[in-house]
């Protein structure tokens, strides 16, 4: 089954008419997108879109054969002209399958936002699925969904729709997952690639042509990652984006309760708060054990209150205590927790502050701890695929 993305853009486009953003005024040349509509083996086109045709024709394509038009989602932009020799679009109701003459099967499947998402089935048997903007799939977790060989979906705005399709089965580590409905609130280009790359997806320019099932471009997401960062860097918000399109997350926090402390209840509160209500939290500095097994992913927030609640155990604020075995200890501790992550077989993010840069602590105490930080971060980094350095909310990639 052949899928011609005639455009990925969001319904106003990207860049969107007269807006002066950022995102907006450096979508140039590939990263201009047009409302998004599928062309699948030039026989069914999935969403009418201002200039279609002329879409079409520029990918070498031609909507003369196309024998049906369905439409995902209320078009808000100016009205769309059918060009001759074109169906009348239409939309199929929730739960109805409709049989072409082409030998597609398409189903149409409720959505939590409005709109329908559509299930092709081609004649080979290779299955597609497409979502329309700000939707995810409804009631997927009661029905037998089957698996798709592609997901065509709003993954910026909605990647929990992942996390519930991956929940079920229905996307697999062979499923090739691709952006669309693109909008300006991702900076296009390198960023975006590497956003989507975390969540297992990618993005094509329009005019795109793909094969539906062709294995070798999905991408690779990385098993292990640390994210570094300031203080309020958004080194938090960017691990837990990195995970966002799983389900089942378990969220290991190192802080502790910290008991009658209300700023800290505040900042747990946040952090809870932002989560998907599919994580599961446990409170613990035992990382090793949970390394060990196999299981969801799992997000460590963070490494830092780690080395504390280590550094603590050890004795290592008493230089006594500290020359006579204390820092011994620690290192036997970090080597534990560092063997534990390159054998680890689950996916791991890790959080952890990046403190060298900043003023020297006054104290011998505050010293030790800024020193034991950075080797901690350092070995930490050595068994990890991809490394981020987050400043001022933005992700630097280190390594991977």
């Amino acid at each position: 089954m052949e899928l011609t993305l005639l455009g990925t853009g969001a319904p106003a486009g990207l860049p969107r008419p007269d807006c002066p953003c950022a995102a907006c005024a450096t979508a140039l040349g590939a990263d201009v997108r047009a409302a998004t509509a599928l062309l699948v083996d030039g026989a069914l086109l999935l969403d009418l879109t201002p200039g279609a045709a002329f879409a079409a024709a520029r990918a070498g394509k031609s909507l003369g054969g196309v024998r049906q038009v369905l439409l995902s989602h209320p078009h808000d932009g100016p009205a769309v002209e059918v060009p001759a020799g074109l169906p009348a679009p239409g939309r199929v109701p929730d739960g109805r399958e409709l049989a072409l003459l082409t030998g597609h099967r398409v189903r149409a499947l409720a959505m939590d936002a409005g709109g329908t998402g559509y299930a092709v089935t081609g004649p080979d048997g290779q299955r597609l699925l497409y979502l329309p903007p700000g939707s995810a799939p409804a009631g997927v977790e009661d029905g037998d969904v089957g698996t798709y060989d592609m997901v065509v979906a709003d993954v910026m705005g909605r990647p929990d729709a992942l996390a519930r399709l991956r929940a079920v089965g229905a996307i697999r580590p062979t499923t090739d997952v691709i952006a669309v409905h693109l909008d300006h609130d991702v900076p296009p280009g390198a960023e975006l690639r590497r956003r989507l790359a975390s969540l297992g997806a990618r993005a094509v320019p329009d005019g795109t042509t793909l094969v539906v099932g062709a294995y070798e471009e999905v991408p690779d997401v990385p098993r292990r990652t640390l994210v570094l960062g300031g203080a309020r860097s958004g080194k938090s918000v960017e691990a837990e984006r990195r995970l966002e399109a799983f389900p089942d997350v378990l969220y290991v926090a190192t802080g502790g309760l910290r008991g009658g402390d209300a700023e800290w209840a505040a900042r747990v509160a946040l952090h809870r708060e932002r989560r998907p209500g599919s994580w599961r939290t446990t409170e613990t500095c035992d990382l090793v054990p949970l390394l060990a097994e196999d299981g969801a992913p799992l997000l460590i927030d963070c490494l830092s209150l780690w080395l504390t609640d280590a550094m603590d155990s050890v004795g290592a604020w008493d230089d006594a205590v500290w020359a006579d075995g204390g820092e011994r200890a620690l290192r036997e501790r970090v080597r534990q927790l560092t063997s534990a992550v390159r054998a680890a077989r689950r996916t791991v993010v890790a959080v952890s502050n990046e403190v060298g840069s900043g003023i020297v602590p006054a104290t011998a105490s505050g010293r030790r701890y800024r020193d034991e930080l950075g080797r901690l971060n350092a070995a930490f980094a050595s068994e990890c695929e991809h490394v981020l350095l987050v400043v001022a909310g933005q992700a630097v990639t280190l390594r991977g």
